[in-house]
This record gives C-alpha cells, structure tokens and sequence, in this order.
C-alpha cells in the first residue's frame, strides 16, 4: 500500500484484531485484503474459526452453525464433550488427547491396520463419556476392533476402566477389545478390568498393544 492506504490497512488491521479477541476466535484469514478502484482498503473475503470453548460467551454466533451437512455421530459427540472424527478404517481408537490419538492411529498403520476413526475423550472424561464413547464406536459397522489407549496424567485410569467395564456390560460388547493404560491410577484400572470377567486383552507397551489388535482385525 501507498499513500493514504497505508494509514487505512494499519486501521483495518487493528479492527481485525479486536475482531479476533472479540468474538473468541481461532483463526481469522484474509484473502484478499486490497484497495479499490476508489483507492480503499477492504477485506474483500474471510474465514474465521471459533473456540469451542467459548460457546458460552458467543451464543449468537454459533446458533449459525449449519450442520445439515456433519456427520451425526460427529455432533453427537460434541455434544458430550468428546472430539470425534470419522474414518475409512476397521479398528476403533478411543484415546486421550489430540498428540496421542495421532501416534496410535499412526502405529496402528505401521503395524498393517487403519483406524476407523479419531476419538479423544480430553483430560476430564467422566464414566458417563466413555460409555457414550463405546456407544459411539460400536454404531459403525465397518468395526472390528477396539483399542483404547490412555496416558493417565490428567486422567484417571481408573474412571476409564469403570467406564470401560459398564459400556461392555451394557452394549454387550462381542467385538475384540485391546487396551492399554497408564498413569494415574494404573495399577487399580488394571485391577478392574482383570477382574471384570470380561474378555479385555491388556497390554502394557503401546507397540505390544497396537500390533495385537491389528492381529484380531487381520
């Protein structure tokens, strides 16, 4: 910019700033920001992503979303607070935390398999979301496998194995169930789930894990 317009972008620039704080977002892209022929400085297009977690303070903005296009078992997650993606493969990954959803659905490949979806149930998971996390990962058809996989600093193993427990009682889970915890609680979670008389195969290494479950699939 020359000119005048240097002084109206710095005036744009700051206003999407205020913007961005504003209304709690994540992103705000610009494409593009030019001058007219009248020699003014607009933002002619933009994309803007929301926290999530501010929901609560921008009410009017996310009573916009459309969701005629989502996948259902997607907005059905969201709304007990777990992050669900689907995916094209055959072993279900219940999981904590975005970085370690990642290695697993990434040794599951190393190992010969493909995930059949991206799921975290985040730092506070209640029993109550793992059972409605099962209940998510048994409604896809495509499945042949469980595998959860839990580092337990935030969470508690033990609520995770309570969870895991009622969800197979309830669903009557007949799918092979793999799981590996550890962490908090570890030692009593494991206790649970070698005396819930269920047929859950533990492990205690995460490539010990991965490459069981991609053998029940295979």
């Amino acid at each position: 910019f020359e000119g005048d317009a240097v002084q109206q972008a710095a005036t744009e620039i700051k206003k999407l700033y205020k913007l961005f704080i504003g209304v709690d977002a994540t992103q705000v892209e610009v494409n593009p920001f030019g001058l007219t022929d009248q020699n003014e400085v607009v933002c002619f297009d933009a994309k803007i992503n929301f926290d999530d977690n501010a929901q609560f303070r921008q009410k009017e903005i996310f009573e916009m979303e459309d969701t005629s296009e989502s996948d259902p078992r997607e907005l059905e997650a969201a709304e007990h607070d777990l992050n669900y993606i689907a995916m094209e493969g055959n072993i279900a990954c219940l999981v904590n935390g975005a970085g370690l959803a990642m290695a697993t659905m990434d040794i599951i490949q190393l190992h010969g398999g493909s995930p059949a979806n991206f799921l975290d149930v985040g730092g506070k998971v209640q029993e109550s979301q793992v059972e409605k996390a099962f209940n998510l990962l048994t409604k896809d058809p495509a499945v042949k496998a469980i595998f959860v996989n839990i580092f337990g600093g935030i969470v508690d193993c033990k609520i995770i194995a309570s969870g895991i427990i009622n969800a197979c009682n309830k669903t009557g889970l007949e799918l092979p169930l793999v799981v590996r915890l550890k962490g908090a609680n570890m030692d009593a979670a494991r206790e649970l789930l070698a005396n819930s008389g269920l047929d859950i195969k533990a492990y205690d290494e995460l490539d010990d894990a991965a490459g069981a479950v991609v053998q029940f699939v295979n």
